[in-house]
């Protein structure tokens, strides 16, 4: 049987924001962490310049990718001193039997790093890329350096692009995806499945509208076959120099959808708020628990003597958010929890005079308009046996709520209690 991590292990980040339909996992040969050498190798430095050229040839990493995609994992992980770790089922377990040293990380990661990364790398001490096996998936690669040498995680990117339907996306979801104009936000921890379901909504406008979709991404993450919709994929660092910068030549560009992978800084914030109420559609990432929080990150990225104005902006633009986490399945895999916020004209005053604090409860009662609190979510999940009461208590951003929810259901969990 696989192993996590034991048990006051030092826990790893999460990145796992692929597909989030995982259904299980083979089971995989486990040894046991042996101690690290004592003297760590050193990784050196990349040279700038080497071409990726595959023409027909694989490289080695390849291999340890289909055995990933094989395990149905979600993320491999590669740090020097430890062997091959995978994300399955949102849990870390070790696959690896050999501990990787720095002439097996050379021979598994050099190869496959495009020139400009290369010296990204070099100068920065980390880059972020998109691999591909062909007939296999797509890979977003982090290779990044830390206290062991160097260190890479690669995120599988699935080459099917799933469908509204494959995903369940909800009617207020699918409703986004008709507007004309405004921001939309999906948002979620690392790992919660926003690409996934980002990608679902832009192939359901590709499939119902015929108009421009320019989506801006650091890396290119699905790639979208051209269907109704006339389609321009820019990757960041590639294509243009930065988001913010993509974003304002997107106005010159005739777009009716704009799609920003991550809105980062005030200046790609306050630009896409500007562009969404000139006419666009836009849609934006980030990385926030709920919808109410999103809002409040949105307006506290602006100084103090802007957030008025900025409230202003958002109340007449902002359209909704959809915040989203994943829970572990019973039997295996992942499936999404989502909280949903639909911006009508009494949240749009709300926002509008500062009273971003009364929103919850107007969520609450305004369930028939489309609006879901991310309990009632993790809660139906537990009634119709898909998930495990703990697991989806563990997922819940307001705990104590959500255990008195269970208690009305007559379920009961083992709650650790607070020192």
């Amino acid at each position: 049987m696989p192993h996590a991590l034991p048990h006051g292990s030092s826990p790893l980040p999460d990145f796992t924001d692929a597909d989030y339909h995982y259904q299980g996992a083979n089971s995989v040969a486990i040894t046991p962490k042996p101690e690290p050498e004592a003297n760590v190798i050193h990784f050196g430095a990349f040279i700038p310049g080497e071409t990726i050229d595959r023409n027909g040839r694989t490289f080695p990493i390849d291999a340890v990718l289909h055995d990933m995609v094989k395990h149905k994992a979600s993320d491999l992980h590669l740090t020097m001193g430890e062997v091959m770790c995978m994300r399955i089922d949102g849990e870390i377990e070790r696959t690896g039997k050999d501990i990787l040293v720095e002439d097996v990380m050379r021979s598994l990661l050099l190869p496959i790093i495009p020139p400009r990364n290369k010296e990204e790398f070099s100068k920065g001490n980390d880059t972020d890329f998109a691999y591909e096996v062909p007939g296999l998936a797509r890979f977003r690669v982090n290779i990044f350096r830390d206290r062991m040498g160097v260190g890479a995680v690669m995120r599988q990117i699935p080459e099917k692009i799933l469908s509204a339907d494959d995903l369940g996306l909800p009617p207020a979801v699918r409703k986004f995806c008709e507007l004309s104009k405004g921001m939309v936000v999906v948002t979620g921890p690392t790992g919660s499945g926003k690409s996934t379901t980002l990608a679902g909504m832009v192939d359901l406008i590709n499939i119902t509208r015929q108009e421009h979709i320019l989506t801006i991404e650091d890396p290119i993450e699905f790639v979208h076959k051209q269907k109704s919709c006339l389609l321009n994929q820019r990757e960041v660092h590639k294509h243009t120099q930065s988001f913010s910068r993509a974003l304002r030549a997107a106005l010159r560009e005739d777009p009716d959808i704009i799609l920003i992978g991550e809105m980062r800084d005030l200046e790609t914030v306050e630009i896409a708020i500007e562009t969404a109420e000139t006419g666009h559609l836009v849609f934006g990432t980030l990385h926030t628990n709920t919808a109410i929080s999103t809002v409040d990150r949105l307006i506290d990225q602006f100084p103090a003597d802007q957030q008025s104005q900025i409230r202003v902006m958002l109340a007449e633009s902002l359209k909704g958010v959809v915040a989203q986490t994943l829970v572990r399945k019973k039997g295996g895999g992942r499936v999404a929890a989502l909280e949903i916020l639909v911006v009508d004209k009494a949240v749009a005053s709300l926002i509008r005079e500062g009273n971003t604090h009364m929103m919850g409860n107007h969520m609450q009662t305004q369930k028939a308009k489309g609006n879901v609190m991310l309990n009632d979510s993790l809660l139906n999940l537990v009634v119709k046996g898909i998930v495990d009461a703990k697991d989806a208590y563990m997922k819940a951003v307001d705990k104590e709520t959500f255990l008195s929810m269970l208690t009305a259901k007559g379920i009961t969990i083992e709650v650790a209690k607070s020192a």
